[in-house]
């Protein structure tokens, strides 16, 4: 008998069967004697729940106890660790962490939203209860990055995290380049596919990558989670006429997330943190990631840039990440959840950023009149915004809406912002305007 085999079996119960549930059944049962290896002894599905017994998962359960009531999970003692794969961040998911943490097991799961919401609660529960708190599905899906920031680049202070943390919104921006088909179309060509959901709010808005980007900067900056102070503008202003004008300049558009920390004197060091459209230079490591495909540059003083990438959804990706948390917690490698004890992780209060420094590409609609572009230079030179270049796109028809991009040369933030205030409310301008800052290579 061999060493792995003469251990006691980590023993796992499942609550949610969707895609990632079934996903991680059917990569313990085909992988079975190489995960025993990797782990140094068997991990056992003792139990699993879902709201509906009868539906077909294309797997076969009748070897494993059904729990219609998946609270009982975390009394139960023949389970050691309770995986939660049915999302939410409250209600009924956050529910059964707290049980399962209290009640003396370990906990993993996928949930990005309960983490980015309750992830302090809960890593104080299992420090309280000596217990695992595991999460690496919950970012970018497969790719190990929760892993590769928490132990990889452990020695390292890490300056920045940004990257491509929603495949739909990838999925669709780098669909739009290539067919040049408008945000509505793409959009609901990515529904049909399976792409997007049904309601895609979350993931076209920002949310979704917001809440993975709470969860990278609390790792990689050793800080308190802190998703209210995430600062989210999704994707849906984005034209077609906006990537072929980003493609003419040398760009290409992808949503990024990014997150840093500055010194601010002697009130110390302040974070940023950030979701929004931007301008990628097309010999940028991001610019030729598309598709549903995620990427997590993480820049440590030492290591220098680290670039992650992968699927970053999908049911095999995600359930190689949870099974990868449950290897780690079989091998009893477990550590704390955001890489230091809860009492020393930082409260760091958010930046104002108007004083950084960027380029910017801003696209106004406006009515195809004579003095326009005047107004709107004007209110540039008010707002000390310096113009890099300037493109006008009109219509066939005189009087319909034209497209007026331009991209500034360097200059603080907030002048951008003066400059579209004093053109609120401006009668030449028939839509908001559109701004994305051209991300520094």
């Amino acid at each position: 008998m061999n060493e792995a085999a003469a251990k006691t079996p980590l023993r796992i119960a499942i609550a949610g069967l969707g895609t990632v549930g079934a996903g991680v059944i059917r990569l313990l049962e085909t992988n079975r004697e190489l995960v025993s290896a990797r782990a140094g002894r068997a991990i056992e599905v003792v139990s699993v729940s879902a709201r509906d017994r009868n539906k077909d998962r294309g797997i076969d359960l009748s070897g494993y106890s059904w729990t219609d009531d998946m609270m009982t999970m975390s009394a139960d003692a023949d389970v050691d660790v309770v995986v939660e794969l049915i999302g939410g961040s409250d209600g009924p998911a956050l529910a059964l962490a707290k049980s399962a943490l209290e009640g003396g097991k370990g906990f993993v799961t996928a949930n990005k939203a309960m983490i980015a919401h309750h992830g302090m609660a809960l890593a104080q529960m299992a420090e309280a209860n000596a217990q695992p708190l595991k999460f690496e599905a919950a970012v970018a899906g497969g790719i190990p990055v929760v892993k590769g920031l928490r132990e990889g680049a452990a020695a390292n202070a890490i300056t920045r995290i940004y990257g491509i943390l929603n495949g739909t919104c990838n999925y669709i921006l780098s669909e739009m380049e290539e067919t040049g088909a408008d945000f509505g179309d793409t959009l609901a060509e990515a529904q049909r596919l399976g792409y997007a959901e049904a309601d895609p709010t979350f993931d076209i808005e920002g949310v979704d990558a917001a809440h993975k980007l709470a969860i990278l900067a609390g790792i990689g900056f050793g800080s308190e989670v802190d998703f209210e102070a995430v600062r989210t503008t999704g994707i849906t202003q984005v034209r077609s006429a906006d990537i072929a004008q980003a493609d003419a300049l040398g760009f290409v558009i992808r949503l990024i997330a990014m997150a840093d920390v500055e010194s601010d004197g002697a009130d110390g060091a302040r974070l940023l943190q950030r979701v929004r459209p931007c301008l990628v230079p097309k010999d940028h490591p991001l610019a030729p990631v598309d598709g549903p495909t995620n990427a997590v540059v993480a820049e440590g003083n030492f290591s220098g840039r680290l670039l992650f990438q992968g699927a970053g959804a999908g049911d095999g990706p995600t359930a190689s990440a949870v099974v990868a948390d449950l290897i780690d917690i079989a091998r009893e490698d477990t550590g704390a959840p955001f890489s230091v004890p809860t009492a020393s992780l930082k409260k760091l209060p958010a930046t104002e950023p108007g004083y950084r420094m960027e380029r910017t590409y801003l696209r106004f609609t406006v009515t195809d009149r004579p003095g326009v572009l005047a107004e709107i230079t004007a209110a540039m030179r008010d707002g000390g915004v310096s113009i890099e270049s300037l493109i006008q796109k009109g219509k066939p028809n005189h009087g319909d809406d034209v497209l007026v991009a331009m991209v500034t040369h360097e200059g603080q933030e907030h002048c951008v912002r003066k400059a579209l205030d004093l053109l609120e409310g401006s009668n030449s301008l028939t839509a908001p305007p559109l701004v994305m800052p051209i991300l520094k290579s």
